[in-house]
């Protein structure tokens, strides 16, 4: 059955076009009575609006994108939640894409969402993303752009982040107050900045706390589909590399989990062996035995966040308003559990 147009309710009730079309929008100048026959009538007949027709006239498409490296991580299946809670009450589609940590997919996507001419974007950028030239294009075509979590610090948009340095800090310095003399750490790869700021934040605490820092206990993870295995392979690197390692702040908590995995295949003992402290307080780490000590990054707020931002953004672009980039930091804390020591 073909959809119902304003045409044919004007036609049943005979009245124009245009009647109808300020009636389904209440206008002062239309009777209550008209009114009422217009919306009866459209109920009854089961018309929707065309949005398509809609979308033209008001130069809105009510859609976002929305690019992240991978959705079945913890994080950023929070983070689309959280976006998506706030879209639905504003009205707005979030079309979401997976770069699968990807820089010529993510490419693409962001061409792709320019041709479906989105009201904005929302992203967190690949691991492999180390030209920004698509963002600079999406900034050039006056197109909201708001980056969370792997962000560029070079593209001047709005951005909402934590402080990975000082989150990374405390984690590290947690081991250290627990008494561990040895720590090692297992990072994310060189490029994204969150990776760079948790590896710089670990460096930090070990020489604020004159403890020597040892490159080779730096162990590097892609942090990709395979994060579990890594975690496995590193741990069990590591105990061929270094037998007095009695320590570990890892990048995120699944290769915090596969680490933790082959450390009890092989009879390590944690905390008592190896302290280990992840980071994103994933729901495993609050269910596997040790219990996971982790960095909790607050994913849902996050994604709350970074829509609200877009929104207000859209809103300036719909009035002709200057849009002033803007950084918002959320807040971490550590949520410390039973795969490291209490502090005596």
């Amino acid at each position: 059955m073909k959809p119902i147009t304003l045409k044919q309710i004007a036609e049943h009730l005979n009245i124009s076009v245009t009647t109808v079309s300020k009636a389904l929008k209440d206008y002062p100048d239309v009777s209550k009575k008209t009114k009422g026959l217009v919306k009866e009538l459209a109920k009854t007949l089961n018309y929707k609006p065309n949005a398509f027709a809609v979308n033209l006239r008001t130069k809105e498409s009510k859609t976002i994108g929305l690019i992240i490296p991978v959705i079945v991580h913890h994080f950023f299946s929070s983070v689309i939640k959280g976006i998506v809670s706030q879209a639905e009450k504003k009205g707005y589609l979030v079309i979401i894409l997976q770069s699968n940590e990807s820089y010529e997919l993510e490419k693409k996507q962001i061409d792709l969402l320019l041709r479906q001419r989105v009201d904005g974007i929302l992203i967190s950028i690949a691991n492999g993303t180390a030209n920004f030239n698509h963002l600079n294009e999406v900034i050039a075509q006056d197109k909201p752009l708001v980056m969370f979590d792997k962000i560029a610090k070079i593209v001047k948009c709005s951005k909402v982040i934590i402080n990975d340095r000082q989150a990374a800090y405390t984690a590290t310095k947690h081991l250290i107050d627990t008494g561990c003399k040895r720590i090692a750490h297992f990072r994310g790869p060189l490029l994204p900045q969150n990776s760079i700021d948790r590896f710089l934040g670990y460096k930090k605490a070990l020489l604020d706390n004159n403890m020597p820092y040892d490159p080779s206990l730096v162990y590097i993870c892609q942090c990709g589909d395979k994060s579990f295995e890594e975690g496995k392979n590193s741990a069990k690197q590591l105990l061929k590399d270094h037998n007095d390692v009695d320590g570990i702040f890892i990048n995120t908590d699944l290769v915090a989990i596969g680490a933790m995995s082959e450390f009890n295949k092989q009879g390590v003992k944690i905390p008592d062996d190896i302290a280990i402290v992840g980071f994103s307080n994933w729901f495993m780490s609050s269910v596997i035995s040790p219990t996971l000590t982790t960095i909790d990054q607050p994913g849902y707020l996050m994604g709350k966040t970074a829509f609200k931002q877009l929104f207000k953004e859209m809103n300036k672009k719909k009035s002709n308003k200057t849009i002033a980039p803007k950084i918002i930091e959320l807040e971490t804390a550590i949520v410390k559990r039973e795969s490291t020591k209490n502090i005596d």
